[in-house]
This record gives C-alpha cells, sequence and structure tokens, in this order.
C-alpha cells in the first residue's frame, strides 16, 4: 500500500513538473530536458539506474528497468510524456506553470496531460524502494519527449532506436484512462482505454491556373480546394464497431439495462445519454479539415492552394479512409499524409485488463469499469512497433463537476489533490498485481 510519503511526494512532483515549462510548440522547438534530469533523478534515488537518451539535443528521454521477481514473466512498459501543449497565461485564472496549489486543487499545464501521471509513476517506484517491493514482472518505465507532435524525438526514437531497452515488454500502460465519469444520475464509470485510432493528418494540394482575379478562371485553385474541403467536412462516415467499442456499447447498455442492440447503434446511443460520450466518437472514421493557406494578393489568382485536414481512423478502417479521401478529393486535388500512425486494439479480456479493474473497484466499489477506445492516440503508437499491446491507465477519483476530457489541452487545467492520491493508490495495487 502506498505511505504517507508517497501521497505527499505525487503532489509535489506534479507540481515541480508543471513549474519546468516544456511546451511543445511542434517543428523541434521545445525543451525537455530540464524536467528529464528531474525525473531520473527522482529514479536514481529510488536505486535504479536511469539512462538519458536524444535524438535531438535538450530532446530528452528517461529510462529505466525494475527487476521483477520472476525472470520467465513477460515485461510490462510504463510510460509518461514530459512535454505539454501551449498555454497563453492571460487566458488563465492562474500561471500555468505555477504549479499552484490552491483549496486543494494542482494548477498548471501538464496537470491532467500528463504530468499527473508522471508523478505518480515517481511516486510508487520511490515508495517501493523504501519497502523493498519488487514486482513480478520486470517494469520497464519511460518518460518521453515530443508526444505531443510527432514523437520523432521520443518514443518513435526510442522505439527505432534503442528496442533492447524495452527487451520483453508485450504490454504497456500510459495516459487516459481510469478517471471518474459521472453519467449525470449517479453513476461513477471508470473507462479504461483499449484502442485508440489511428492518426491520418492529410495536406490536400489544389493546383490551377494562376491569372488576373477580374478574369473568368475555370482553374482556380482556390475554388478546387475550397469544394474538396467542403466534400471531406460534410462526409457521413458509415459506422463500424470495433471489438473494443462493442465491448463498450454491451456493458454500457447491461449497466443501464438497455438491450445491447448493436444493429442499431445510433438509437442505443441516444438511450445512453451522457455516457454516450465515451463511445460516440469512436464507432466511425473522422476527417476535420482545420486550416488553409492560399494566395498572396487579393487580385490574383495562385496557381496553388493548400488545405490540411486531421484524419482519425479506427483499427482496420485505414484502407476505407484512404478510399474515401480519394474519392471526396476528386480529380484535381491531390492528397497526403503530413502524418500517419497506426490504430491500436488491445483484448479486453487479458489478465493485465483484469488487474486494472481490480485496482478500480478496491478504491472506487462504488464505480463501473467499462473499456473503451480513445479517439485520439498517445506514445503507445510508437512502442506498438515493438509488439507491445497498450493500454491507457492513468487513474483519478474526480468530484461530479470536474470535466476532465474538456481539461486535455483546455484553459485552466487542475488536478485535484485527492485525485493524485487515489490515482497512486490504484496503479501501486495494479502493478503489484499485474
Amino acid at each position: 500500500m502506498a505511505d504517507g510519503q508517497a501521497l505527499d511526494e505525487v503532489v509535489t512532483f506534479t507540481s515541480d513538473l508543471i513549474r519546468i515549462d516544456t511546451t511543445n510548440r511542434g517543428g523541434g522547438d521545445c525543451q525537455e530536458r530540464p524536467a528529464a534530469e528531474y525525473a531520473a533523478e527522482k529514479l536514481a534515488g529510488a536505486g535504479l539506474e536511469p539512462v538519458l537518451l536524444e535524438r535531438t539535443k535538450g530532446r530528452t528521454n528517461v529510462v529505466a528497468r525494475i527487476e521483477g521477481t520472476d525472470p520467465s514473466a513477460d515485461a510490462l512498459l510504463l510510460h509518461g510524456h514530459l512535454d505539454v501543449v501551449p498555454a497563453e497565461a492571460r487566458d488563465w485564472s492562474v500561471h500555468p506553470f505555477s504549479g499552484e496549489i490552491r483549496d486543494g486543487v494542482v494548477w498548471g499545464r501538464g496537470a491532467v496531460d500528463m504530468k499527473n501521471m508522471d508523478a505518480m509513476i515517481l511516486a510508487v517506484v520511490r515508495n517501493w524502494a523504501r519497502e523493498g517491493v519488487r514486482p513480478r514482472r520486470d517494469i520497464v518505465v519511460a518518460f518521453t519527449a515530443d508526444e505531443e507532435a510527432s514523437a520523432e524525438d521520443g518514443s518513435g526514437f526510442l522505439a527505432d532506436q534503442h528496442p533492447g531497452l524495452f527487451e520483453g515488454c508485450t504490454e504497456g500502460v500510459s495516459e487516459s484512462g481510469a478517471f471518474t465519469f459521472h453519467d449525470g444520475a449517479g453513476r461513477q464509470l471508470y473507462p479504461i482505454a483499449a484502442g485508440e485510432r489511428g492518426t491520418g493528418w492529410l495536406k490536400l494540394t489544389a493546383r490551377g491556373r494562376a491569372g488576373h482575379g477580374s478574369k473568368v478562371n475555370k482553374e482556380n485553385a482556390v475554388t478546387r480546394l475550397a469544394a474538396a474541403v467542403t466534400r471531406i467536412g460534410e462526409h457521413e462516415w458509415p459506422l463500424r464497431l470495433t471489438p473494443t467499442v462493442r465491448a463498450a456499447l454491451t456493458e454500457l447498455a447491461v449497466l443501464y439495462g438497455i438491450e445491447p442492440d448493436l444493429t442499431d447503434v445510433d438509437t442505443l446511443l441516444e438511450k445512453l445519454g451522457p455516457a454516450a460520450k465515451l463511445v460516440e466518437a469512436t464507432v466511425r472514421n473522422s476527417a476535420n479539415p482545420t486550416m488553409l493557406d492560399a494566395g498572396y494578393k487579393l487580385n490574383v489568382i495562385p496557381g496553388e492552394a493548400v488545405g490540411y485536414v486531421d484524419g482519425r481512423y479506427l483499427p482496420g478502417g485505414e484502407d476505407e479512409f484512404r478510399t474515401t479521401l480519394d474519392l471526396l478529393t476528386g480529380p484535381d486535388v491531390e492528397w497526403e499524409f503530413h502524418h500517419r500512425e497506426v490504430a491500436l486494439q488491445a483484448p479486453v479480456d487479458s489478465p493485465t485488463y483484469a488487474a486494472m479493474r481490480a485496482a478500480v473497484e478496491e478504491f472506487a466499489p462504488e464505480g463501473h469499469v467499462v473499456p473503451y477506445c480513445m479517439s485520439g492516440g498517445t506514445d503507445a503508437k510508437q512502442f506498438s512497433r515493438l509488439g507491445i499491446t497498450g493500454y491507457g491507465f492513468a487513474p483519478l477519483k474526480l468530484p461530479e463537476g470536474f470535466d476532465y476530457q474538456a481539461l486535455f489541452h483546455g484553459v485552466d487545467e487542475r488536478v485535484p489533490v485527492e485525485a493524485l492520491h487515489f490515482g497512486v493508490r490504484v496503479l501501486d495495487r495494479f502493478l503489484r498485481s499485474a
């Protein structure tokens, strides 16, 4: 059981890590090294031998291994990223990099995404060192750079260039799961992620005939791009149910006393009420236009226009995604992947999933654990190259009205101290039994 020092440390570590500004604006504009050195120091204090690794100067990753008692057991990867998305201080109630602790809440960028989980990992590992605890299976701890951009300097670099550090790892655990979801009717759900949609960020290029803005031009690149973007934005993607989403819908339906009719999913989602939010974004592929770039003078028709689309596809849905984009863009617009990563799926009947469920239920017996698929992505995509199956499990017990999901990349990101305490206890229980 996590001791009192672990409960104090998880709060201190969360606050300290928030104060280390690791803003990732993309394009290499980030320095994770100070946070990596902080994490490495705490791991070394627990008797481990952390390794610091960089592909690019200042973009630092930390990896350490905890030896288990059963050498024949598969190893488990426990990972969290150190970078955060940008935050505008003028929009916040407190400075986003203050790490302020006020009224039992830790404030700042990274409080839920995901320096809280980084702090939980450090607190549990140090608690084990004090108690002389060794897990059954080897646990590889990794703190990564660059998750909020391409992951090329982080998990991608580690998976491609240092696979030996993850020898024996068959499963991984990281962010976005086991948080309290209040359904508005008194139920507390704890979704554990067992899948992720794939990432298909697209660049669209329309070419045409440049000319004077006052002349008729049937080969206007801007018009061609705008038409393609409109078709993409208005497209209604067909329903596609993956095993993880089927399991989520079935368990939710049983919980709510509803017939789990998977032949009419839209009606089923309506009956689930607020709980449908856990599923509705992952029953289809999606493609949302996000950026446009065309022209250089108002009275000049440019010869080229460019747009960008945030596409996501379900496990097994990439071929359909590609074929549909070919049709929607048409003959006058080319598209390519600006960034692509695979979709993931993990079994919900595995011993590891059962151990996560049991750990949550021990400390939140009033809660209901359900599987879900993440609509976005995590470093689990890159680690899957090593054959590592990824789960989302960063436990937090949250009060009603605390919109956890809205705080991801949002203003006034924060996490209750009690939620961190719960997280340490649950993570400790899971890792001892995994």
